[in-house]
């Protein structure tokens, strides 16, 4: 359904991607490059929802500073940093491009964010969740956040399996700088853990297809469970590998954020719901009653064309594109100015946005361009039909 969904999506907005080149020059623009070409993934679409979804709530109400409408610049960077960073520079020379909003991927992201600070443009992750994408740069940088970062996301993972009582951890991650920064993440968080150790690690090339002798060493090494960095693609394979053995040999599986980057149920056959697995994140439309998701649903009806939120793919990129868009704006309406560097200022001046992703008293500050807190990171259980109920422990 997500993949359809996505589709008939694009379809539906014609020749809006790419579409900058031809925007008018009193057109505002956000650049967005994200990995549109990797043949898994759905959260570079998601991301693209969300900010869509944002610009027509923006320009139906007068666009910003007095009636310029704001548009989207669209790029396709396929997960390839070299790709993002020659999209970055791009974006950096139409004197239109106010911001740029990055993908999944932080591999890509860290090159961006180095890169931002050499244009001096600014540039936001909506998921990827290195922790020196943000925290390798000065405070007044032009880099800015909206995602969990890994110490917070594997804080929350060992602390879900301490509370469960798995001793014996395994950890399985990528092998570059994402799994770098997990590791790393990981190793602070056991050294003020009791009782609890990793006992077995194992790591992956990113596109390796076959994976389930990786879940079958934490087996043979007695791991308790399985903390898992992966994207939706190889962490579909583990998934499998996991739900071919018997019930009593499986081992529970404790997983980032990356997995939903992706229609994991079909990428898995629909056996993500056959197998103990658990998800850190950020946003789920799943439980949300309250008034700004039900207008948000209401607003995604009538501008995307869809019935109900299971029609959004990789949920936690949809929430965290869109309310990026909306803050953008803000900066530039406190900026009175699409000019870079004072909406780079302005960012820090934003206050009180109702955003969909959490109410925010102030997103970004001059201390910190992390607009979200490790309080906001939550354990969820992956349904059938893709959507994540949230769990607690």
């Amino acid at each position: 359904m997500f993949r359809r969904t996505v589709i008939a999506c694009l379809i539906s907005w014609g020749g809006l991607i790419g579409s900058g080149a031809q925007a008018e020059n009193k057109k505002v623009l956000i650049g967005l490059t994200a990995e549109f070409g990797h043949n898994t993934s759905t959260s570079a679409q998601a991301i693209e929802m969300g900010m869509r979804l944002a610009v027509a709530e923006i320009n139906e109400r007068g666009g910003v500073l007095g009636g310029s409408k704001v548009g989207l610049d669209v790029k396709d960077n396929r997960s390839i940093p070299a790709l993002g960073v020659a999209d970055l520079r791009a974006f950096a020379q139409d004197e239109n491009v106010v911001a740029v909003v990055g993908g999944k991927f932080s591999p890509v992201m860290i090159d961006l964010a180095q890169e931002a600070e050499t244009l001096r443009i600014p540039v936001f992750s909506p998921w990827a969740a290195a922790d020196q994408i943000v925290s390798a740069h000065p405070q007044d940088s032009f880099v800015f956040r909206m995602s969990m970062r890994d110490s917070w996301a594997l804080e929350l993972m060992i602390s879900y399996a301490q509370a469960k009582g798995w001793r014996k951890l395994g950890l399985l991650l990528p092998n570059n700088s994402w799994g770098q920064s997990c590791k790393k993440a990981a190793e602070a968080v056991m050294q003020d853990v009791a009782g609890i150790s990793i006992v077995a690690e194992n790591r992956y090339n990113r596109g390796d297809v076959n994976l389930y002798d990786r879940y079958g060493a934490m087996i043979s090494a007695g791991v308790d469970a399985v903390l898992l960095i992966a994207n939706e693609g190889e962490g579909a394979q583990i998934i499998k590998a996991a739900g071919s053995h018997p019930d009593d040999v499986q081992i529970p599986i404790v997983a980032h954020l990356g997995i939903t980057g992706g229609d994991l149920p079909s990428l898995t056959n629909g056996m993500s719901s056959d197998v103990d697995l658990t998800v850190v994140q950020t946003f789920s439309f799943t439980g949300r009653s309250d008034d700004k998701a039900r207008s948000v649903l209401q607003s995604a009806r009538k501008f995307l064309d869809i019935d109900s939120a299971e029609d959004i793919p990789s949920q936690v990129g949809f929430a965290h594109g869109y309310d990026l868009v909306h803050i953008v704006a803000e900066a530039i309406e406190i900026a009175g100015t699409p000019n870079r560097e004072r909406v780079r200022d302005a960012l820090e001046q934003v206050r009180d946005y109702k955003g969909l992703t959490k109410y925010f008293e102030q997103p970004f500050a001059a201390s910190s361009h992390e607009a979200l807190m490790p309080t906001d990171v939550f354990l969820g259980r992956i349904q059938s039909n893709g959507s994540v109920v949230p769990v607690s422990h």
